[in-house]
């Protein structure tokens, strides 16, 4: 029977092996120096992500959940503590091309059509023509945009425009796919459905994502496990086990077990005072 919520310090590969360490958080911190003085974003913070977890961050506005990921992404450096990504220090993770970053907005050029939008990291990195058409192809089918190709973004929904992005993100295979509320600005119709689709292509891909939210419905629908943030500086307040079953819909959210997780995250910002602004 589910229980709804539970933690765990050892995952497994689901054939009784341990699953590798990912992402590598120990003792950050971060402190932003501005002319008003010191800003404190990140304190302390402490995580470890494995490989083919679906992990959100959860927590108020400017509690510090983008500023994390941009981290783990080398867009930020943190001033104590240590990160590693796969083994390797942030930069190097960089430069590797380890991860896809999937922005709050699409970020699509105008001039280029869909398929060239896709393809512009692959041109950056020099894959020939015919490779990058092959995987323009293949990223933009795993988001149910096939047939899309020669559109431009200004032709598009707001929902298939971030699809794109998604589809970008996806194109050079990476291991990791950092999703920075990506459908924050989208209609809840809209929003559900996108997703659907997100969980459907995480099953496919099993990439390794790590995903801000700030919809507590959301958190626990899409992910393996939940981590609620306190407000600035960002601490780690709570640590959530999603243990629901891995074929979900959108009716799973009005199950016992599901309001049971939706319920403890709500405590957990409680417990942060993420209401008191």
């Amino acid at each position: 029977m589910l229980d709804g919520v539970a933690t765990t310090d050892q995952r497994t590969d689901g054939q009784g092996g341990a699953r590798a360490r990912v992402i590598d958080i120990n003792g950050l911190s971060l402190t932003f120096e501005t002319r008003d003085g010191p800003v404190f974003a990140l304190s302390d913070v402490n995580l470890v992500v494995e490989q083919g977890e679906f992990v959100s961050f959860i927590g108020p506005s400017g509690c510090g959940k983008t500023t994390l990921l941009r981290v783990v992404a080398d867009l930020e450096t943190g001033t104590a503590g240590r990160v590693l990504v796969n083994g390797v220090p942030p930069d190097q993770a960089r430069r590797e091309r380890q991860y896809g970053y999937v922005f709050q907005a699409p970020a699509l050029y105008p001039w280029r059509t869909v398929e060239r939008n896709v393809m512009l990291p692959l041109e950056i990195m020099g894959f020939s023509g015919e490779e990058r058409r092959e995987r323009a192809r293949r990223n933009l089918a795993l988001v149910n945009l096939a047939g899309f190709e020669r559109k431009y973004p200004w032709q598009l929904s707001g929902g298939m425009q971030q699809r794109v992005s998604i589809a970008r993100a996806l194109s050079f295979d990476p291991h990791l796919l950092f999703m920075d509320e990506p459908f924050g600005a989208l209609d809840e119709i809209v929003r559900d459905k996108l997703n659907e689709q997100l969980l459907q292509l995480w099953r496919h891909t099993r990439k390794t994502v790590l995903f801000v939210t700030h919809s507590i419905p959301e958190a626990v629908f899409l992910s393996t496990r939940i981590v609620v943030m306190s407000p600035r500086p960002g601490r780690i307040i709570d640590v959530i086990d999603c243990n629901l079953p891995a074929e979900r819909t959108l009716e799973l959210r009005e199950t016992p077990e599901f309001l049971a997780l939706a319920q403890r995250v709500r405590d957990g910002l409680r417990a942060g005072h993420s209401y008191d602004d």
